[in-house]
């Protein structure tokens, strides 16, 4: 008979594991459909937007294993998802995916700037909190608008997916987007006419995309995902980390997840970063009590990842031949979380909340204007007014 110590030693390595692969199941399949859904508004057909899937899965995959294993800390990794969340809002690009893919790559160089040169990193931690997480959430508005627009055009559809939604936040609120999503799936594999052929050859393959570098791409596309990775990802990461007890030199960090981004970016993935809401499963005290056992975690959810790319091409393949609104319905659900939270964080001082609110509108607005889109410029409005309030202020 196994001593009541034995099993308990047994249960505490499995916890990790467990953690880590709780991990990589919430961020797969709460934001995987979001993804898609960016590529495919870029242009990307379904083997180009598997394939994007795909290396995102194979950096992460790679990234959570190789770092946890080296440093033994529960260091961790994710796509961006506000930053598929712009992509989403953003749509098509003068050059197409191509385009698309060249700005990619831009977003990656100025990340890799960021992890070289020091200040470029200080530059974008100036950037106020307050009026960071207001453009993030202009951006996600939209988004999470997506379900009672669902509703309204295609109620028994949509209703389904949304109750159950509703049931997971009140009795299973950590899986009420994968419930949504398992909704989600069932509704359209009962509803969905999928025409001959469009599931053949599922098994995903990295297709690489000639970029194309204009400047349209870089001003619309790169200084916003660069500017909502590092905001809404790459720093709150870290942050996580300094929470749980860990320190995280963020140069060496920004400089492997733009080098990863770069690679990634070659095959049609938007960006990999440090994880910031995963990160506080992994590296938090539900993946184990003693923090230098955590370290597992990560190696588990890299694991989980690889076998969860393998999915990628049947995931595109059907979700191509699925209704858009019912995609961008489940994605908004998974967004609002992440809504309440930029909203939250933008308005929790007051002084900076007049700039963080015409921040806000002016994401949320979509203008282009010098076919720059709505999220710079609600940065740079939301950044003015904050100076020219303290400057009259004598702050």
């Amino acid at each position: 008979m196994q001593q009541p110590r034995a099993i308990t030693s047994r249960v505490g390595a499995l916890q990790p594991v467990l953690a880590g692969l709780l991990a990589a199941l919430v961020g797969y399949a709460s934001t995987f459909a979001l993804v898609l859904a960016a590529f495919a508004a870029l242009g990307a057909n379904p083997a180009e937007a598997a394939s994007g899937l795909f290396a995102l899965c194979l950096a992460l995959a790679l990234l959570n294993a190789i770092a946890a294993w080296r440093t033994r800390t529960p260091l961790s990794f994710a796509w961006s998802t506000p930053g598929a969340a712009f992509l989403l809002s953003l749509g098509a690009l003068q050059g197409g995916f191509a385009a698309a893919v060249g700005g990619f790559m831009m977003a990656a160089a100025l990340v890799i700037l960021a992890g070289l040169a020091r200040p470029v990193a200080r530059a974008v931690a100036a950037i106020p909190a307050s009026v960071a997480n207001a453009m993030l959430a202009g951006i996600l508005l939209t988004l999470c608008l997506a379900p009672l627009k669902a509703i309204e055009l295609e109620p028994t559809l949509a209703l389904p997916i949304v109750l159950t939604w509703v049931v997971g936040m009140v009795f299973l609120r950590r899986y009420a987007v994968p419930l949504a999503v398992l909704a989600t799936i069932i509704v359209l594999a009962l509803t969905t006419r999928v025409t001959p052929g469009v599931l053949d050859a599922t098994l995903p393959a990295l297709v690489p995309v000639l970029p194309v570098f204009t400047l349209d791409a870089f001003l619309r596309l790169s200084l916003p995902l660069f500017v909502i990775t590092m905001a809404s990802q790459n720093l709150p990461g870290i942050a996580v980390m300094k929470a749980n007890g860990y320190t995280v030199a963020p140069g060496p960090q920004f400089l492997l997840t733009g080098i990863a981004s770069a690679i990634t970016a070659v095959f049609g993935g938007h960006a990999v970063n440090l994880a910031a809401i995963t990160a506080a499963i992994t590296a938090g005290p539900e993946a184990h009590p003693d923090p230098a056992a955590r370290w597992p975690a990560p190696v588990a959810a890299g694991i989980a990842y690889l076998i969860l790319g393998l999915l990628a091409g049947l995931a595109a393949a059907f979700i191509a031949a699925s209704p858009p609104i019912l995609i961008q319905a489940v994605a908004g659900l998974a967004l609002l979380t992440s809504l309440a939270g930029a909203l939250t964080n933008a308005l929790s001082v007051e002084d900076e909340r007049l700039p963080a609110v015409l921040t806000f509108v002016t994401a949320a607005s979509g203008i282009t204007v010098f076919g720059i889109g709505a999220a710079f410029w609600g940065l740079v409005a939301g950044i003015v007014l904050l100076i020219l309030l303290r400057w009259r202020q004598g702050k």
